[in-house]
């Protein structure tokens, strides 16, 4: 792995991906078709892009028995968990509406309501996700979100992986459709014969299903543009570099544009870290991807003190940080910048992935500046409550009516002082 110094963390800048504009322009088509003809142009582009010539877009329920058939016991006993476990988790961030009343009657507040219908993306391709099924899902169960509508691309045979339907079953969602990219994007946007519209789009996808988040935004909303995934790893000189070095290879086994970078204060580490990496990659079944991912995007930090390093990490903002250290709670409270941080030797990465509760849809590329992990907010609107007692508004009518003219709208203020003088309370 190559190491720098933190005056080049440039080097590991990453930025969301806006696509080429032939991309963009294939996007827009297949948005358009789909808005135009429906289930026609879902059951045409699964058929071109996916391989699979499909009479129905539904999953049966027949599908869902022979998904579970194919899972052993075990497997299902900790899918089950794991949902429990990250519906727990999920279950504290709910908020309530609440109210306020003032001792001359006014009332203000903010009501909490959950959207409608939610649309999840459940990437298929090279591996089957059934943690994406969890981790978009229960939060909008939590959330109390009614309709949940769920989308993956099929196989050329024209399923979706047992995994992924039992993931779905055990959390609870019954309507699921056999459509991936910008078509199951556009479908769930705009609404076909089978898909009836929703409110808005979550989970994770390729360059495609980016890009056609992007472009229905505003007629739906969207969780995020994710980009491809991180992982910081900060560590003094206690660390392990055998477990540094597969939690660094955990991502990078991801995809090729994935980004793994160790921060420590320990030249020592480094390269031990460096040498252990090559040494894991030779081994792993995905080594084509997980090398070229470390080549390019992956790297070591070597700083002069752990003050240095903790400042190389909030700038890197990573979407996964583990911090490996000797008291790694006592630099927790320095953190700034980061979607999902582990703390200590046995908190790698893969345990949030997979099984510990914290949503694993966090911000990439820099964005936990300002985002956070998907999370039960996401699924529920907040409308404020104002109800204006006689007394608080004869006390203040005319205030607001002067603020009104400040701004030179007369009509605003005449609707306050239309008012006065009513006997109505």
């Amino acid at each position: 792995m190559k190491i720098i110094t933190p005056d080049n963390l440039d080097a590991f800048k990453r930025t969301v991906d806006g696509g080429t504009e032939e991309q963009r322009a294939t996007v827009r088509t297949i948005l358009s078709d789909v808005k135009k003809q429906k289930d026609q142009a879902v059951l045409s582009y699964t058929k071109q892009l996916d391989g699979a010539d499909l009479s129905s877009l539904a999953v049966s329920e027949e599908e869902f028995q022979e998904a579970r058939s194919q899972l052993d016991s075990e497997d299902i006993a900790i899918l089950e968990e794991a949902c429990a476990n990250i519906r727990a988790f999920h279950l504290k961030q709910v908020r309530n509406s609440w109210f306020d009343t003032d001792e001359d009657g006014t009332i203000l507040g903010q009501k909490i309501t959950p959207l409608d219908a939610v649309g999840v993306y459940v990437p298929g391709g090279t591996a089957a996700y059934p943690s994406s099924v969890f981790m978009n899902v229960m939060p909008a169960i939590v959330a109390g979100v009614e309709r949940i509508v769920m989308v993956s691309p099929p196989s050329e045979e024209g399923t979706l992986p047992a995994g992924v339907l039992v993931a779905a079953e055990i959390a609870g969602v019954k309507e699921i459709y056999k459509a991936g990219g910008a078509q199951a994007v556009a479908a769930l946007a705009y609404g076909t014969e089978s898909i009836q519209p929703v409110d808005k789009i979550v989970g994770p996808g390729n360059v495609y299903v980016a890009l056609a988040k992007r472009e229905v935004f505003g007629d739906v909303d969207i969780d995020m543009i994710a980009g491809p995934s991180e992982i910081v790893v900060l560590a003094d000189d206690t660390a392990r570099a055998e477990d540094i070095a597969a939690d660094l290879l955990s991502q990078a086994e991801h995809d090729a544009r994935s980004s793994s970078v160790l921060v420590t204060s320990s030249k020592t580490l480094a390269d031990e870290v460096s040498l252990e990496v090559e040494r894991q990659l030779a081994t792993l079944p995905r080594k084509a991807i997980a090398e070229a991912s470390v080549k390019d995007y992956g790297g070591i930090v070597v700083c002069d003190n752990l003050a240095q390093a903790i400042d190389a990490v909030n700038r890197l903002g990573p979407e996964h940080l583990e911090i490996q250290t000797e008291d790694p709670f006592m630099l927790l409270g320095k953190i700034k910048h980061a979607g999902a941080i582990f703390l200590g030797r046995f908190s790698s990465e893969p345990i949030g992935d997979y099984f510990a509760g914290p949503n694993h849809v966090l911000p990439t590329s820099g964005t936990a500046r300002f985002s956070s992990p998907l999370n039960v907010d996401d699924f529920v609107k907040k409308s404020s409550v104002i109800y204006y007692s006689k007394t608080s508004y004869e006390k203040n009518a005319d205030k607001i009516a002067r603020f009104a003219r400040l701004e030179g709208l007369e009509a605003h203020a005449r609707a306050v002082e239309t008012r006065k003088g009513s006997d109505e309370s």
